[in-house]
């Protein structure tokens, strides 16, 4: 980066895509570093709609009650989502400077820690250009919209030498699973069933509209920068705040939405962080709507070892019967309350079995610069088994996937949704 670029004309022309093709960096000596544990860590909120809303409150009540967190700046496109945030900052006594364009917030050396509660097609930039700017990301789920730039994120974390947390926190309480699985008591192989009596994938209430008539934008609203790297087309209000959610341009219904909570902490106890199905199969109406996200009755993913989780809705097609234990292997099985075992008491002497390695959470990752629980690589492959689920519903067939290479091997239809081309001039 010469003397006289500034940080976002590099941000602009340095996408993560170069680490792929590994054209090595010289990495600044301050960027690999993290604040000093005496300093007050800086931190902004990139979208501060609805959940960005909930994450700014959280870092105010930690500037407020442990004085070792600074709230610094809030950025939304939507002047009228920032003016009400800036508004209960001002409330709460706390008193950050507002942007519309979050290319200015990474350019101030002075923020430590970037939040970012965006929509998911804006996910993976801005992770990758917030570690190329010195930035610890936490970045709401699902990670990324797709599943190359998942990869692209992982590398860019760590060349960049960064903490990264996704906003899901179920494995941290499902140690004990973790460690019932690894005692081999159930036996193997094992299957999950994660289905409307423990679960609420909300199919319907995030399913998208195919009878959307185009408006014109709200005056407040840069329609053109919340689209960014999507697709540009037409504004209508229930393609954007909240309900974004129903278009595959911006993310994949509830399934990304809710399922991103709900694979986390399967994926960690049945040992799966560093890997992924081998097939995927869906039932859904056929065929998928291309543009709007819509109903789903099951989706099934089976690893090479024999584990297969399976996710049924209830909300259409066939529902599973309550009986249908939560867990289950060849030796025994968890039902649904997760406790209740049979035979009974798989869970007792559990700690005589090793324990798995620790976890850390956020906070402690900042302060050590390690990475905690809900790191790039596990969380890349969270939203991996979101996106391979939503495809098989789009391609309304069983999908063979390598894990290792992350590539559908020989089938072209389904490898164009792998590395998905961005609207330029945004791209990896």
């Amino acid at each position: 980066m010469g003397r006289g670029m500034k940080r976002r004309e590099f941000l602009t022309t340095c996408g993560a895509g170069v680490g792929s093709l590994g054209i090595p960096y010289i990495v600044p000596s301050h960027v690999l570093a993290g604040p000093s544990p005496n300093e007050v860590s800086v931190r902004a909120v990139l979208g501060v709609g609805g959940r960005g809303r909930g994450l700014m409150h959280q870092v105010i009540e930690r500037q407020q009650k442990q004085k070792d967190t600074r709230l610094g700046a809030v950025c939304d496109v939507d002047q009228s989502h920032l003016a009400a945030a800036i508004e209960e900052c001002n409330d709460a006594g706390v008193e950050p400077d507002g942007y519309t364009d979050y290319r200015d917030v990474l350019d101030r050396d002075d923020i430590d820690v970037i939040y970012l509660g965006t929509p998911p097609h804006w996910h993976a930039l801005m992770c990758i250009h917030a570690a190329q700017a010195g930035k610890d990301i936490y970045c709401e789920k699902p990670m990324t919209k797709f599943i190359h730039e998942g990869r692209a994120v992982v590398e860019a974390v760590e060349r960049y030498g960064r903490v990264f947390h996704i906003g899901t926190f179920g494995r941290y309480g499902a140690r004990d699973l973790r460690k019932l699985v690894m005692s081999g008591r159930l036996g193997t192989p094992i299957r999950v069933n994660m289905n409307h009596h423990k679960y609420n994938f909300k199919v319907k209430q995030w399913s998208g509209r195919t009878d959307l008539v185009p408006e014109n934008s709200p005056p407040e609203l840069d329609w053109n920068m919340w689209l960014g790297p999507a697709p540009l087309k037409p504004y209508h209000p229930h393609r954007c705040h909240r309900s974004f959610r129903g278009y595959w341009d911006y993310d994949g219904g509830g399934f990304s939405d809710m399922a991103a909570h709900f694979l986390d902490p399967v994926q960690y106890f049945v040992g799966a962080d560093d890997t992924g199905p081998v097939e995927i199969e869906a039932t859904a109406p056929w065929p998928a709507h291309p543009d709007a996200v819509g109903m789903w009755e099951s989706i099934t993913f089976k690893f090479a070892d024999g584990t297969v989780i399976r996710c049924n809705t209830g909300e259409w097609g066939e529902s599973d019967p309550p009986e249908l234990p939560w867990i289950e292997g060849p030796k025994g099985k968890v039902l649904n309350d997760g406790k209740t075992t049979d035979p009974p008491g798989l869970f007792d002497g559990l700690d005589e079995v090793p324990d798995p390695p620790a976890m850390i959470d956020f906070e402690t990752a900042l302060k050590v610069r390690q990475q905690p629980g809900g790191n790039a690589e596990a969380s890349h492959r969270v939203a991996t088994l979101l996106h391979l689920g939503n495809l098989a519903i789009r391609l309304g067939r069983k999908l063979h996937w390598d894990p290792a290479t992350e590539q559908f091997g020989g089938d072209d239809e389904a490898s164009r949704f792998v590395n998905i081309p961005m609207r330029a001039p945004w791209h990896l």
